[in-house]
């Protein structure tokens, strides 16, 4: 009886983020073609994390999500331009991030942007496509400029399945770092659960609650004498080092049949 309850409330889930997404997506049509695009982006900024939060607070209530995101919202108070870098273990931890800190900028697949459920929230909120590695430079530099904070995942798609702690990083981040000398924040991402990681098929029921632990590490800043590669690789040295330290969610290795 429990699981079939859980079921259903999942199912749920899944309604309320095909319902709300296309809904975001035809308002978000209308105020492109309506507003200038300074004000499409406050408008996206507003109504995007509002769409995640009320998400989030449905899986907390009915207590298939247990999530501990305090720093996040510490992080969020800060000001002044960040570059905003967490592992990525599943499909949904920007949905996390986003919700604590709406005015987020953040860096995507060109795939998302033209996806009916996600497309339209992340164009109106003046996301940036990683299509064009130079564009992507350019562009999120510029935001950068004007003290925004940026969301991009230094590993460039969900870790691995076989990964023991996280891909090896991509180098979008080092190169972001060392052009605008922006401070780049290490997000470290825990949880119980390799539920919407890569390859996790959807009819898969996960054991609830899912427990996830969202916190933030110190700034890293670039070198003076350092390169795009010294300084990926220190980057990378920091995640290691704290995914691995002893914690109730530590990432464990997968099981036979992908667990």
């Amino acid at each position: 009886m429990k699981s079939l309850w859980e079921w259903l409330l999942l199912i749920l889930g899944f309604i309320y983020w095909a319902v709300a997404g296309l809904s975001v997506t035809l308002i978000a049509n209308i105020l492109t073609l309506l507003l200038p695009p300074r004000y499409a982006i406050v408008c996206g900024h507003f109504i995007l994390p509002k769409v995640f939060q009320l998400f989030i607070g449905y899986l907390k209530i009915t207590g298939l999500l247990i999530l501990e995101d305090t720093d996040l919202k510490a992080l969020a108070r800060q000001q002044g331009a960040a570059i905003i870098a967490p592992n990525h273990l599943a499909l949904w931890d920007a949905v996390f991030i986003i919700a604590q800190i709406p005015e987020a900028v953040c860096i995507i697949k060109g795939a998302i942007l033209r996806n009916p459920f996600l497309g339209g929230g992340a164009r109106l909120a003046g996301y940036i496509p990683n299509d064009s590695i130079s564009k992507m430079l350019k562009l999120a530099a510029l935001r950068l400029q004007t003290k925004e904070k940026l969301l991009m995942f230094p590993e460039g798609t969900r870790t691995k399945s076989a990964a023991q702690w996280l891909n090896p990083l991509k180098g979008g981040v080092a190169l972001l770092a060392k052009r605008t000398k922006v401070p780049v924040v290490p997000v470290f991402i825990r949880s119980n659960t390799r539920f919407f990681e890569k390859g996790w098929p959807l009819y898969r029921k996960p054991v609830f609650p899912l427990k996830i632990s969202i916190t933030v590490g110190e700034p890293v800043i670039f070198g003076k004498y350092e390169t795009a590669q010294t300084f990926s690789q220190r980057l990378e040295q920091i995640y290691i080092a704290e995914l691995a330290s002893p914690h109730p969610l530590r990432r464990q290795a997968v099981d036979a049949n992908g667990r």
